[in-house]
Parts: C-alpha cells; structure tokens; sequence
C-alpha cells in the first residue's frame, strides 16, 4: 500500500472511510499489513489526523476496536505530539476539536470508551494550561464543574476520571475552587451505592494530593478525606482491584505528612491487607509497601509505632517462607534473576529496606528471635527463610549486630553442610553479604573459618547451583580481604581452585554445563586482583586451562563463560606483570582480537562486550607503550558504544502501564499522569566505554592523539548526560587527559580544545545536581586550570566562576543552619541525626573540591587573581570564625594557606583576616585543623616575606607544645605534629632571626625524621642536607657526635619510604652517607649503632643513587 500525495493530503485518506480502513489495518494481525499502515499514518499531515481520529471516535457505526485505537492514537497525538500539531491547526479547528470532544464524552455510553475519552479529555485539558496557570479552554473547565453539581452519576465520573488524571485542570482558579473541589471527591468518596466512584474518587483525592506535595495547608484541609481514601483502598483490594492501594503507596512515598493524622489508622490497615492470605501476592505486597515506603520517609513518625512494625516482622517472614520446591533449580545451568514479583523476594527486600529505615535498635529485638525459629524448623522453606533474613537485615542492624556477630557467623557456617541445597546455597548467600556489610572486621575476624568452610562447599560436586553461590560469596569475600590475610591461604586456596577448575572443564566439555565455571573463573580472577604479584607461582597452573576455555566456548551460550574467562586472564595478567605475562602476550592478544572482530558483528547486548571493554584497558596497563598498535581495533567500537544515544520517551500512565517489565524501561513519574521513560539497555556499557575512553587518554597520551577530537567531541555534551551519572563522572575525567594529549599538537590547537572545554565544563559546576558527580566535575576543572596555566580564563569565564563558587559557599552556611533547625525538631533522634551528618559531609566534600579550585588559581595566577577573590572573601573568613565546625575551619585556614604559599608578599594584607585563626587553632582538639594552621605557618616563613617575621616568631612556642605532647605520635595525630615539624624547619631555614637558631636546632633534629606525610619529610631532608653541607656546628655536633643520629635519621627514611629517588635530595643524602664512610673509625661507630634492617636500607639507597 502506497502514498501519494494530492494538495498536502495523502490520497489514500482523503476519504474518512479509506481512513478507518487505515485504523482496521493497524491492528491487523499480520505483521507486514500493520507495518505498511503505521508508515502510511506517519505520513499524514496533522490536522488530518486531528480531525479523523476525533470522527472515527465519536463515529459507533465504525466499530469498537477502530474506536479504540482512533482514542488510543488521538490520545497520543495530543501527548507527545502537542505541540508539533496542535497549535498548527487553524483557529476553527482547535474550537471544533473542543466542543466535539465535550460533546463525544457527554453522550457516550460505552464505559470503557467514555474513559478512553476522559483520558483524551485530560491531556489536552493539560496542554491547554500555561506555564503561569492560565486556562486555555474555559469550556472545559466549565463542563467538569457542571458536571459535579449534577445528579448524573455517569458525569460525576466522568468529572473524577479526568481530574484523577490531571488535577491541576482548575489552574489558577484552583485556591478558589478548594471548595468545590473538597465537596465533590467528600461526597463522592461517601456514596455507598456505587463502588467504582467511591473508588475512582479515592484516586481521584490522592492524586490531588500529591500534586499539591509541597503545599502543608491543604494537607490539614483535606485530612478528613483520609479515612474515606482508606475505606476505599480497603473495599478496592476486595473487588480485586488493587489502584487506590497503589494510590497510597504514592502517598506514603511523596506525602507521608498527608498521612500523619491517620497513621496509625494506615498502618493497621497495611498490616491486615498483608496478612490476609486471600488477597493476591502483589496487594500483599503493595499493603507491605506502604509500611515499608513509610519507615524510609517518615521514620521518625513511624518509630512512634513499633507496636505495628513488631506484628508486621512475622508477616514479612511468613512470606519469605513462600517458596516452590522447584526441581529444575538443581539442575539449571544459568543463575537466574530473582523473581521480584514472588513474596519471597519482595518480603526480603521489605525487610532489608525496614531495617536500614528504622535502624537496628528497632528492628533486630523483633527479628532475632524469630529467626532463630525459623532456622531450626524441620522445613527447609523455613530454614531458607530464616537465612535470607539474616542477610536482609545485616546492613541496618550493622551496629547492633556486631556483638553477636560470632555466634551469629557460626550457626550460619553449619547450614552449609544441611541436607537441602537451597538451605546450603542460601548460607552461601548470607556469608557473601554478610562479608559486604561487615568488611573489613568480617574477613579480619572470621577468614580462617570462612574461606576453608566455602572451599568445601565448592569442592562438593553434588550440586553446581550450591557451588556457584559458595564461589560467589568468596568472591565477595576476597574483594574486601586484606591482601597479607589471604596469602595465609593462597597454597591450598589456588591447589583446591584448580582442582575443581579442572572437575567443572571437563564437565564443560563433556555435558556443556558452565554455571559453576562461570563463577570459579571470576573467582580465579579476584584471588589474582587480590594477591598481585603474589600469584606468579601459579600462573603457569591456570593460563593453559584459561585459554583453552576461551578457545572451547564458541557456542552462542556460551558466551558469558567467555567473557569472564578473558576478564580473568586480564587480570591475572595485570596481577603478575609484564614480564611473566610476556610468554603468552601475543597469544593472548590474537585470541582477545578474534573475540573483537566477533563483536563487531553481533548484537549490542553481547555479554561478552562489557567484559572485553575492561579486559582491553587491563592488557594496555600491562603492555604499556606496546599497546598501542591494538588501538586502532579497540578504538571504534568502544566510540560507537560511548556513542550511543539512549531510547527516550514521554509517555501517559496508561502506556507505561502497557508496556512489559522485559521492555529494558524504567520510568520515572512527572505528576499529571505523565511518565519519563528511558530504556537502560545499554547505558552501563555506555558509561563502562567512556570510562575506557578516559583510561586510553590517561596511559597512552602521545598514542592517543590522533583520537582526541573526536572524543573531545563526544565527551563534552555529556557534561549534561542526566541519564547515567557514570558517564558524566567519565566526560568530567576526561579533560585534564584531552587536554594533555593535545599539547603535543601545539599550543594552538591546545587553545583552541580549551575553549571547546572551558564554557561547558564551568557551567556544569553550576548546574550539576549529583553531589559525587558534581565533586568530579570540580576535581576535573581544577586540573584543567593547571594544565593550562596562568591566563586560561577570560573575564566572562572568571565571572561565571565567582558567581558559581559564590553560590556554593552560601548554600553551604544555609545547608548548615537548616541542619541546626532539623535538630530542634520534635521528629530529631539518632536516626536522624545521622542523616544529617550524611548530609553534612557531601557538603563538606564540595567545600574541599571549591579549595582544589581556588588552589589551582592561586597556584598558577598568583597575586594576579586576588582582586577577583576578594568576592568570596567574606565567605571564606567567615570558615575560619571559632564557631564554626572543624572541617570548616581546616579548609578555610587551607584556603589563607594557598593565598600565603602562592601570593606573597601580598599576602600580608589579609593578615589582620588568618592571624589570630592560624595562631589559634594551633590548639584545637582535631588534628587536620592543626595541620592546617601549621602548614601555613611553614608557608609564612618560606614565602611571606619580612612583614610576616612576628607571626613566625609567635608560632614557635605553639608549634613546640604541639610536637611535645605526650599523644603526638599517635596515628590520628602524626600529620598534624610531622607539619608542625616541618614549620619550624622552615622558620629556622627562611627566617633564622625570628628564633634562637642554636637552641632550638637539636630539638629539631631529635624529631626527625618524619614517617608519614611524605612532601613534608622532603622538605625537612632538603633543610637537613644544607644544614650538613654547611657543616653546621650544631647539627654536626662537636667531634662528630651528631653523626651517627644523622645516619640512622637517613636509614629510617629509606625504610619509611619519605626518601623519593626521584628526588635530588635523595642523592645528597647519599653523598652524606659517602662522605662519613671516608673515616673508616666514624663509620664504624655509626654502623654499630643501626640495625639490620637500617643497614640493608643505606646499602639501597647508595645502590640506586
């Protein structure tokens, strides 16, 4: 079937009736038919499907299924398509289209048909209604108030169908239609005679409701209608009809205020429609969700009923207990996804949800005891149920569980031997989490047990699927194991790996069964990811049996085997270098190579892609410079992948409705019976190929080059990538790197990339919402101003800037006084509280990332940048005010710190601003303050100037008291006494004449060395050097007696690692070394005085310097 056009109008539907052959065929059977359909309607102008749609409506004679699809598509035309059509339609047609659309769904009397209209009726009701609220079809409005003083029960629903689906339709008249409004869903959720308006009215209430979420007032106004709405849910779920239940869930999720003045009216309800087992499982499920939706967002109202989350726990449970003795689970050889529709695992969710929601001191005396039960119940049901709930509940009840975590690691170990093997695979389960939610003090404490305990449940062959959940928890185990714990292990882990590697082989080539390899494989890689170079000795046992499975697994199920299988070689090629690696590099790459031409030619959800993506960055960590040459392979389909641009739609609520859970979609809901919806399918791997992106930029930088426009290209608009917050994490990252490769083509071109950068990068720090992703974005600005230089900002940037950096202080003070207020609250509790200091710390972290920023301007600007910091000046002095709380405090002295390393002498004219701060929180009780303040008075003396020789002179005795205390060398407080080291080596170096030189040096030189912050010790091995070089009589010390304290400070550096061979200062404490080893007698008695240990280290560094 053909199109041809004739005065704009296809001639095929220049008849109606040609037109309502055209709706017959789209829903025609045959495939090909509806195809040819759909591309013919494609191609009508818009006002013709206007007009038809609406004819073919209203037209009874036409049919109910080309009626339905006219609505179903008239529906869509004013949704989605709006405005591309609407407003194009002559001024005639659009009132024609409103009075026939009030006159089709007044006289309608097919029901379903008469909804299919209100529907249609409320989306262009809500298209009509301007930004400011104006109504645009007065007649419409009109029509639904007249309909609800009528006696018609027909229009009464017609009047609470369309404003259920769009509650805003009164506009701006809606404040002085309250009334109205009230008296139409009270006396409607009141009728006892009909059910469906009772019900449609409830709906009706809550989505009004919840379109007016920010408005407190009408919440107390429209309370009263709350036990009606309840009443409604209650008599809904018995007629099978689970919306209005659904409606509430809503409530609770967006408005749990709302329900306050019935809550516990709610909650009893929730709890008796969960417990009646004659409900269907999702109402079930929908009644628990509505407790559950309310501990996380109204938990402290909520803890105010544990009476009711007490009597729910045993619900919960009962339903976790509701499994299917499957037989085909033995014996499946994919690990398939949970099914969230089941009780079992929508109750394990609920109770996980209820514990991190109400905290452990709610939750585990309810659970505890209940559990126990249930675990030496004679059902395996029971003790499954049992065990997935220790599982469920282990992250909220973290703290609490702590002291019975023995007792509780114990009985969990005995159910890996029970004689069910989904009791056995769900101890492997619990384990598993138990290792996520406990790490590190669960591997610390329980590795003995719990790495030999899942080895011989991997080793036993009876069951894969019970092998596959041992190999899975282990991995889970080792992800977070210390590495000198798991060398412990490593002889009989890798013999008893490889072992059963070598069973499930040949059990692969034999049955073709591949689910417990599959997880042995990955567990293989992360003992290597773990050990590092620690698995040399084993490489050769597992590299042939690896590659032979790569070779073997070419059939199309196997595929996922494959692709772990070449992840597992990346690693274990990673973990032992090089130089091992080398012997099977190149064959390996072939076989890598082969499995990426494959790739090019398969579908875009091949398992095996997102594998190779890593495994390609891991060989070109391992290959270096050698890499390159691959590049070119790699390179296009990891750009067609970063590429790809997602599957978006605005969608009614009746089409998300319609739509399969197989689909790939998930939607967020926009109010109004309106649904964003993206299809995720696809963007993991999407935001996996820019984060390889950045990687190649990173390691390969000359090699990398020749790609760099085109990823610039792509990278910069996904600053504004909202869709996945990975890929905005990766384009951020990715500047610096660019940036750094297009140096080598010339400053000119350099430029000319910085200015494609610079505007969006620095309007993305003012317009990101993720706090993590926005803290990237400013850790990659500040980079890109480094690598750029001074100069790098116009003035437009420069003001763009300041306004933004400005915003983010303010927003910071204002967060910080809102924190205070919640803590006055009636609701405020530990729970909250520590939602607070949540809070309190990704602002803190954004207050670290507007430093980096600052630094970075101060560090390549200089003194020139001060005029345009005098802005934030305010701010910034107000961080650093007593009363503000400590990280406050350390980053505002961080901020004075830079201005004094990188600005003076001008520095001094802020003095009056940091003087008493810095002096005085040389005193404060946390450590990274004191740092703060000692570094920048280490920075005073280096680089203030003379106008700052008073203030060093007051810091000494500071800095002294601090380095003395009795608790300085402790862990929490030795960076802060190593800076305050250093900051009287610096006093004594740059401003000798603020201090008693001579009596203050062999104080100073007994403190040395420093062992842990490592930029510090350099600068006090560099003093030391000149001080040695000059023969200074103190440091020297008369007849040499110094000498041998020297050496020793010099073999105590080696062994901390602050020596950096790097650096020249490395090689001229080896000359020290030297020059003490010409006296044979003074470098006897030197020696005599170090240790193995200490000898070993001076015979290294003179070996490498």
């Amino acid at each position: 079937m053909a199109a041809t056009a004739s005065a704009g109008v296809p001639a095929i539907v220049s008849e109606k009736q040609e037109f309502y052959q055209l709706l017959k065929n789209l829903i025609n059977p045959s495939c090909m038919v509806r195809r040819q359909a759909e591309e013919i309607y494609e191609n009508i102008p818009g006002l013709c499907k206007t007009t038809f749609l609406l004819d073919a409506v209203r037209n009874r004679r036409a049919g109910y299924e080309v009626r339905q699809m006219a609505a179903a598509l008239l529906r869509r035309l004013l949704s989605s398509g709006f405005e591309e059509v609407y407003p194009n339609l002559p001024a005639d047609v659009q009132r024609d289209v409103k009075i026939e659309l009030i006159l089709a769904v007044k006289l309608e009397t097919h029901a379903s048909m008469r909804k299919k209209l209100c529907d249609i009726f409320a989306v262009l009701a809500r298209n009509l209604i301007d930004e400011d609220g104006t109504n645009h079809w007065p007649e419409g409005l009109k029509f639904l108030i007249d309909s609800i003083y009528s006696k018609n029960v027909v229009l009464w629903e017609v009047a609470l169908h369309v404003f259920w689906h769009f509650p805003g339709i009164f506009g701006t008249q809606e404040r002085h239609d309250l009334d109205i409004i009230k008296r139409l869903l009270d006396q409607c959720i009141q009728d006892q005679e009909h059910p469906a308006i009772r019900t449609l009215s409830a709906r009706a209430a809550a989505a009004f409701v919840l379109a007016n979420e920010n408005n407190i007032a009408l919440f107390k106004d429209f309370a009263d209608l709350l036990p009606g709405i309840l009443q409604a849910v209650n008599d809904s779920c018995y007629q099978d009809d689970d919306s209005v239940l659904e409606s509430l869930v809503e409530i609770a999720d967006t408005v749990p205020k709302y329900l306050g003045p019935y809550l516990e009216d709610t909650l009893q309800l929730s709890l008796k429609l969960c417990g009646d087992s004659r409900l269907s499982n999702l109402q079930r499920q929908l009644a628990l969700e509505v407790i559950v939706t309310l501990s996380e967002t109204a938990t402290p109202m909520l803890k105010k009923h544990t009476n009711i989350i007490a009597q729910a726990v045993p619900h919960i449970l009962a339903m976790m207990v509701d499994l299917q003795d499957d037989e085909d689970w033995v014996n499946a050889d994919e690990m398939e996804e949970d099914d969230f529709d089941s009780n079992a695992v929508a109750a394990e969710s609920a109770l996980d949800r209820l514990a991190c929601g109400l905290g452990g001191k709610v939750v585990l005396p309810m659970t505890k005891e209940h559990i126990m039960q249930m675990l030496q119940s004679p059902d395996w049901k029971y003790r499954h149920a049992g065990l997935m709930a220790l599982s469920a509940i282990g992250e909220g009840c973290h703290q609490q569980m702590e002291s019975i975590l023995d007792e509780t690691v114990n009985c969990v170990l005995l159910f890996l031997q029970d004689p069910h093997p989904r009791v056995r695979a769900a101890a492997c389960t619990t384990l598993g989490q138990m290792a996520t939610d406990f790490a590190p003090n669960f591997q610390k404490k329980f590795h003995e047990t719990v790495i030999a305990a899942l080895l011989r449940t991997m080793e036993n062959q009876g069951n894969q699927r019970v092998q596959s959940h041992a190999a899975s928890a282990l991995i889970i185990f080792i992800e977070d194991c210390p590495k000198s714990l798991l060398v412990l292990y490593l002889d009989s882990m890798v013999k008893n790996l490889h072992s059963i590697l070598v069973i499930k082989l040949q059990e692969l080539i034999r049955n073709g069964t591949k689910l417990a390899l599959e997880q042995l494989i990955t567990t293989i890689a992360s003992v290597a990811d773990t050990i590092e170079e620690k698995f040399v000795p084993y490489y050769d046992i597992f590299m042939p049996s690896l590659k032979h499975i790569i070779e073997l697994a070419v059939q199309k199920d196997l595929k996922l085997l494959r692709g772990k299988t070449i992840e597992c070689i990346s690693h274990i090629g990673l973990a032992v270098g090089k130089e091992k690696f080398m012997q099977d590099a190149s064959n390996v790459m072939q076989l890598l190579l082969k499995t990426q031409t494959d790739l090019n030619n398969m579908e875009d959800d091949d398992p095996q892609t997102s594998y190779m993506v890593s495994a390609w960055a891991r060989m070109c960590k391992i290959l270096g410079k050698d890499f390159q040459q691959y590049l070119p392979l790699v390179i296009e389909p990891l750009i067609k992948t970063a590429s790809a641009k997602p599957d978006v739609a605005l969608l009614d609520t009746q089409d998300v409705e319609n739509m399969s859970d197989d689909d790939g979609w998930q939607f967020v809901n926009l109010g109004d019976q309106q649904s964003f919806g993206i299809k995720t399918s696809g963007l993991e791997a999407k935001a996996t190929a820019c984060q390889m992106l950045v990687y190649y930029a990173k390691e390969l930088r000359e090699g990398f080059v020749e790609y760099t426009e085109q990823v610039v290209k792509l990278m910069v608009p996904l600053l504004k990538f909202y869709f996945h917050d990975n890929v905005r994490v990766a384009a951020a990252e990715s500047m610096p790197f660019l940036l750094e490769c297009a140096r080598i083509c010339g400053p000119e071109y350099l430029a000319q990339m910085w200015q494609f950068i610079c505007d969006p990068l620095i309007k993305a720090i003012g317009t990101e919402p993720d706090t993590d992703v926005l803290s990237e974005i400013m850790n990659s600005f500040a980079k890109c101003i480094e690598v750029m230089g001074d100069g790098c900002l116009n003035d437009e940037h420069l003001e763009e800037l300041g306004g933004i950096l400005k915003a983010k202080l303010e927003g910071h003070f204002k967060n910080q006084e809102l924190r205070q207020v919640k803590r006055q609250e009636e609701n405020y509790d530990q729970q909250v509280e520590m939602s607070l200091q949540d809070e309190d710390e990704c602002d803190v972290y954004i207050l670290t990332k507007v430093s980096d920023i600052l630094h970075s301007l101060f560090s390549t600007y200089k003194e020139k940048i001060l005029p345009w910091f005098e802005q934030l000046l305010p701010l910034i002095v107000n961080l650093i005010c007593s009363s503000r709380p400590w990280p406050d405090r350390q980053w505002g002295l961080c901020i004075f710190d830079d201005i004094i390393e990188h600005c003076s002498p001008t520095s001094f004219k802020y003095v009056e601003y940091f003087r008493w701060p810095m002096l005085l929180n040389m005193r404060d009780n946390n450590p990274e303050v004191r740092q703060a303040a000692a570094y920048g008075l280490g920075v005073m003396a280096q680089f203030g100037g003379d106008d700052y020789r008073s203030l060093c002179s007051e810091a000494v005795p500071l800095l002294v008291k601090v380095i003395k205390c009795a608790n300085s060398k402790t862990k929490k407080n030795v960076i802060a006494t190593e800076n305050c080291i250093s900051a009287i080596g610096k006093i004594l170096k740059f401003k000798p004449n603020c201090v008693n030189v001579d009596e203050v040096l062999p104080h100073w030189l007994s403190w040395l060395p420093l062992h842990e912050d490592k930029e510090e010790a350099i600068q006090t091995f560099s003093f030391l050097c000149d001080l040695i070089e000059s023969n200074h009589p103190v440091v020297i010390g008369p007849n040499n007696s110094n000498l041998p304290k020297i050496i020793s400070i010099i073999a105590e550096g080696k062994i901390n690692e602050t020596i950096n061979y790097e650096d020249p200062c490395a090689k001229r404490l080896a000359n020290v070394v030297r020059q003490v080893q010409t006296s044979e007698d003074l470098w006897l008695e030197c020696v005599s005085q170090l240790d193995d240990e200490q000898q070993e280290a001076l015979q290294e560094l003179l070996n490498f310097t």
